[in-house]
Formats: C-alpha cells, sequence, structure tokens
C-alpha cells in the first residue's frame, strides 16, 4: 500500500444482523446506489459469500447494464469473501483475516466500502463488524423478530430486557475500539418492513425499540415499507434510485415514488446523505 493510500480511509458501512429475511441486502444495495449515484467511489464486500445474496444483486445488475443501451447504471467495485475451509480454528480465522484484508486493501482507494453480512455469527462476520464505521441493523417491525436485539419478559408486571447474543457482539466490538482509541461504531437500528396503519402493535414496538435505544445506545431509524416491488426490481439488479433511468422497463408509480423518499429518509437519518458526508 502506499503512503498516499495509508493516508486516505474509507468510511466503512456494515449492515448487519443474525437473522434472515430483514432486507440485508436489499438495504445495502440502495445504499450503495444512493452514494454511487452522488458521485461516490463504492466499494462492496458480500461477506455471507455462500448465500452470496448481494453479489447475485450485482450480477443482476451487471447484466441488465451490459444488456441495454442505458450506460447510466453505476456500478460499484465488488469482492466477495468466502469462509475458509481450514480444519482448525486457529487456522480458519488465519485465513478469514487475510481474506478479508486483501479485499478490503483492493478497495481501499475507495470512499465507501459497505459489508454485506450473514444472517449467522460467525468469526469472520464478527471481524466484518470490527471494522464498522457505521453499523445499520435491519429489523422487521415484529415482535417476532425482536429478539434480534433482546429478549423481551414480563415480570411481576414490569418489563424485563436481556441484551441478545447480537447485541453483546456489538458492545464487545465497540469496547474492542475503546481500547484501541478508535472512533465509536455509529449504530443504526432501521425498523424496516414498516405497516402503514397506526397499528398498536406498531406503537408499542416503537416505545419497545426507544427504551433498547437507549440501553444498547443506538440510533432509531424508519427503514422501507413492504412492497413487491423490491422483489421486481433484483432480477434486474436495479433499485428505486435507477427507475428514472429509460430502459428500465419499470413504470414509475406513487406507490415507487413513496418508497424512494423511504430510500432518501433513510440515508439522511444515516448520515449519509451529501450534505452530512460532507461535512
Amino acid at each position: 500500500m502506499t503512503e498516499q493510500n495509508k493516508q486516505h480511509r474509507p468510511r466503512i458501512v456494515v449492515i448487519g444482523n443474525e437473522k434472515g429475511g430483514s432486507g440485508k441486502s436489499t438495504t445495502t444495495m440502495h445504499l450503495v446506489v444512493s452514494l454511487l449515484r452522488e458521485g461516490y467511489r463504492v466499494g462492496t464486500i458480500d461477506l455471507d459469500a455462500r448465500q452470496g445474496t448481494l453479489s447475485r444483486y450485482l450480477e443482476n445488475r451487471a447484466s441488465f447494464a451490459n444488456g441495454s443501451s442505458n450506460n447510466s447504471i453505476p456500478m460499484p467495485e465488488h469482492r466477495r469473501v468466502y469462509r475458509s475451509q481450514a480444519l482448525t480454528t486457529e487456522a480458519s480465522e488465519v485465513e478469514d483475516k487475510a481474506n478479508l484484508e486483501k479485499a478490503m486493501t483492493e478497495l481501499w482507494d475507495r470512499d465507501f466500502i459497505v459489508f454485506d453480512t450473514p444472517g449467522s455469527d460467525n468469526y469472520l462476520s464478527r471481524l466484518g463488524h470490527s471494522y464498522a464505521d457505521i453499523l445499520v441493523t435491519p429489523l422487521n417491525d415484529s415482535f417476532l423478530d425482536m429478539d434480534m436485539l433482546a429478549k423481551v419478559e414480563v415480570q411481576d408486571d414490569e418489563l424485563k430486557l436481556t441484551p441478545s447474543t447480537y447485541s453483546q457482539m456489538v458492545w464487545e466490538q465497540r469496547q474492542q475500539r475503546a481500547v484501541q482509541r478508535k472512533k465509536p461504531i455509529d449504530w443504526v437500528v432501521m425498523r424496516n418492513r414498516l405497516s402503514h396503519i397506526d397499528a398498536k402493535n406498531k406503537r408499542d414496538m416503537g416505545v419497545l425499540l426507544e427504551h433498547l435505544a437507549k440501553r444498547l445506545q443506538f440510533r432509531l431509524a424508519s427503514g422501507f415499507g413492504e412492497r413487491v416491488i423490491f422483489r421486481e426490481l433484483f432480477p434486474k439488479g436495479l433499485t428505486l434510485l435507477d427507475l428514472d433511468e429509460k430502459g428500465t422497463g419499470v413504470t414509475m408509480s406513487m406507490s415507487h415514488v413513496a418508497a424512494r423518499q423511504e430510500v432518501r429518509s433513510l440515508l439522511s437519518a444515516i448520515g449519509l446523505d451529501k450534505e452530512e458526508v460532507s461535512t
């Protein structure tokens, strides 16, 4: 690595959640394309390489761009990091760390590096979290998914919240960064698949998350509503932010406009809109 590269440091955004089906890859793609369309150089790393949802999404995007007369579909520089198959834990961790550091070195000239992580706990995922400047955790807006953050119990009419394994892991990474005198991880929990109906469960969920936010030290942000359009865009590798472009084959509707506003609001809440990034 050159002396100039040593002085430059990209901002690292990690999308993490140990539950599958929370919308990590959709969130990752929309954040990445948002940054690309703001003119930033973006690298992406898929730490869930075996399932490879983000990698397939980007492959679909590249195929669409290559088969289209439209040359304004921006692409990140992508790396796929597979877990080591070494026979011992020690050898496996050494190989995982080396592979991740190699991918990061190759992307170090980017303005941002965005990680997509697996929906399970493993060394490679924890290692990825340790590099996060910003950690974004998509959480389905449901009590069934609340235990990803904490176990909720009622004892003697009092609410008892016990941090989950994932929350403890994030806390440990924060402690390690504090020991190393690094900037703290900015943890943002986004309430995903929000209902458009002001139901009692939705309000109760909000109260609990506000309580947890103070205890676990994260910020809350609204994510995306449940919309069919996200599933329809995957085969083309597109996002809501690409729909202004000609040749996408998708007609904009009011629902799409509202969904795109959700993406922009999320960027602003995280602090990744252009005004916030440039300050």
